[in-house]
């Protein structure tokens, strides 16, 4: 493989410096043999491009990046006071009020930025808002994947279940609506719910409605013809609800109860999300034998303090040496459960790994420093509301999870449209470090690659950036491993280092910052950093940091830009890998065989079509780092209404 010559890089210090590029040539790459390309689609998507880009503004000259100033909007201009959609009806905030001061003028976006934002391969509805994935199922060869929704707008409001079926988690068809808010006890909201599957194939589904007095309670709704592969009509219990908060409970902290399993006595268990005393988050217990009549238990099936209001709760086994999922009833020896929770407070996913005991239906946490809420995260970036399910046919346990906008409401009127769903993610238990779960990306999602490229050993000195020739960067696949090599002038003996993502890839050390830049532009005026920050410790030990940059991702100053990250388990024997998948506005990074997850949802101005580029970079004082990339171009995938009329 022919490795680029350093002098290739371009050398800035530190990062947000504009470089220039003028006369420097990328490095070199080398596409495998034996890819297919299809002439037709690239040209139709090509002119359907150059369609788009000449109906855009035309684009300003880019000036150089200032080395502070451009910093996230939260930390230069005041939030708004203005109540978040969602918080007056009882549940966790659906919008994000604007984070810049209504005195000034929103940004000038464009409607090719607008369309351009949209995602090529996640799923979402043709318009309007979206929120929680609900009971997603496989049934008769089709994936169903059921959602928050509102049909009238791109807001948060009049929340039904949107419904799309897939046969394979990629391409979607959009069907009708399931579940619409038209009876006395959801009329204000068919919020998020869990389907069950029953012996002899029968499906359940409970969700949480809003009543007409907004109180939440659980309904029970299930599939009027179960021969209909489709699903597409669903009939509602006509005693509805079959559960209401019971004493002690707030009438609005009592929703989302999960997928049910069955019990040693032969009952179905579920639990339900709420809190105790404004400030401990729980997971009640419920057994029932037909799942119109429940039975409250004693306790909880866990509780923590501290973490506020307890949403969306996720529970499911993993194998400990297992190489596929569990159904959800599976218990025994070899088995752990995963405990996971939405948090209202600070709309966070946190999970944790335990030990359920099916007797007393209690659990309890491996690590009680690291509790649901007070330790490990399902993902560091912008993510919620997550929810899984056991695929009966492939054997696995797949999750999705919610990437809602952090740009303004007036902004998704404009667009039309409102949220993400994440790339479905197969989940099992990381038996190298018995400490967490692992994600990644279904493997049908292998099935949008083209047009293959490699990298080998690419030498990214100090303070430098190499740009990798791959033509458009919006639709990618990457695959990067990295090595450091500390140079002799660097010095060896650095304190451990209070570092938690928080500053950045500006934030400049022996060890790191280094790997990629995601949409960024030829001229850098937008880019993305996805890195490795390597920190030493006194006795000698390095401390890994995976890490998300949003702050120079837009220069468009109304839309929220992060920092997100944590540190993640680098065992002996490793490198130091990540995998990133880029769609337009989303990017979801998976460090170490999915360790740690990072979703970013970003608002590009000059990074988009093709202008978008991708970048390795070094910005490290004292090691040189050699990144080997494995790169694929992803097609789009085909999201449509079902052709019923056929």
């Amino acid at each position: 493989m022919d490795t680029p010559n350093p002098s290739h890089a371009t050398y800035y210090t530190p990062l947000p410096e504009q470089p220039s590029l003028d006369g420097i040539p990328a490095a070199r790459r080398r596409p495998l043999k034996g890819f297919v390309v299809i002439f037709a689609s690239i040209i139709f998507l090509v002119s359907l491009v150059g369609l788009i880009l000449n109906q855009s503004q035309e684009p300003s000259t880019p000036s150089p990046m200032p080395n502070n100033d451009h910093k996230p909007s939260s930390q230069n201009e005041p939030f708004s006071q203005q109540m978040p959609r969602g918080v007056a009806e009882g549940v966790s905030a659906k919008s994000n009020p604007s984070a810049f001061d209504e005195e000034k003028v929103s940004y000038n976006w464009t409607n090719a930025m607008f369309s351009w934002q949209r995602t090529a391969y996640h799923f979402q509805p043709e318009k309007n808002w979206m929120n929680d994935p609900d009971g997603p199922l496989f049934h008769m060869g089709w994936y169903h994947l059921f959602y928050q929704y509102n049909p009238d707008s791109a807001v948060w409001g009049n929340i039904t279940w949107g419904h799309a079926v897939s046969r394979d988690l990629i391409h979607w068809l959009y069907l009708p609506l399931a579940l619409v808010p038209d009876h006395w006890y959801d009329i204000n909201g068919v919020w998020t719910g869990s389907a069950t599957r029953l012996p002899g194939g029968q499906i359940v589904m409970l969700y949480t409605g809003d009543t007409d007095e907004s109180v939440q309670v659980q309904n029970l709704a299930y599939p009027a013809n179960l021969s209909d592969p489709l699903l597409l009509d669903w009939v509602k219990y006509e005693n509805n609800p079959v559960l209401v908060p019971p004493p002690g409970i707030e009438t609005d902290e009592y929703r989302d109860p999960t997928t049910a399993w069955v019990g040693p006595n032969g009952k179905w268990r579920l639990t339900i999300g709420s809190r105790h005393n404004t400030t401990i988050g729980m997971a009640l217990v419920y057994q029932t034998t037909n799942f119109t009549e429940f039975e409250l238990l004693e306790g909880v099936l866990h509780a923590v303090p501290g973490t506020g209001m307890w949403e969306c709760v996720d529970f499911y086994p993993v194998a400990i040496n297992g190489s596929v999922g569990l159904d959800t009833s599976a218990g025994g020896p070899g088995i752990k459960h995963v405990l996971k929770a939405s948090l209202d407070d600070t709309k966070i996913d946190h999970y944790a790994i335990g030990t359920y005991d099916p007797v007393n239906d209690t659990w309890t946490p491996d690590n009680p420093k690291e509790d649901v809420g007070i330790g490990l995260r399902v993902d560091y970036g912008r993510y919620y509301a997550s929810k899984s399910f056991f695929d009966q046919y492939k054997k696995r346990r797949i999750l999705w999870g919610w990437i809602n906008e952090t740009d303004t409401e007036t902004d998704d009127l404009d667009k039309g449209w409102a949220s993400v769903q994440t790339i479905p993610r197969a989940v099992l238990f990381d038996n190298k470090t018995g400490t967490n779960i692992l994600q990644w990306p279904v493997e049908e999602i292998e099935s949008l690659r083209y047009n293959s490229t490699e990298f080998e050993k690419i030498l990214i000195e100090p303070g430098s950036i190499v740009p990798l020739d791959i033509g458009t960067a919006t639709q990618l696949d990457i695959f990067a491993e990295f090595e450091t090599e500390l140079l002799a002038s660097a010095t060896e003996e650095e304190e451990e280092e209070a570092y938690n993502c928080s500053s950045g890839a500006v934030d400049r050390s022996t060890l790191g910052p280094f790997g990629l830049l995601v949409l960024a532009d030829d001229s850098l005026s937008e880019f993305t950093p996805v890195f490795f920050r390597p920190t030493n410790s006194t006795n000698g030990t390095l401390t890994t940091y995976f890490c998300a940059d949003e702050t120079r991702s837009s220069l468009a100053p109304d839309v929220a830009k992060q920092v997100y990250g944590s540190s993640v388990p680098v065992l002996d024997d490793e490198k130091l890998s990540m995998r990133v998948l880029v769609d337009h506005s989303i990017v979801e990074s998976f460090s170490q065989g999915g360790r740690r997850v990072i979703t970013s949802r970003i608002y590009p101005t000059e990074a988009i079509y093709g202008a978008a580029r991708l970048f390795l970079f070094n910005n490290a004082t004292g090691v040189n780092v050699t990144a080997t990339l494995k790169i694929w171009q992803l097609s789009s995938a085909f999201i449509h209404p079902f052709p019923l009329d056929q």
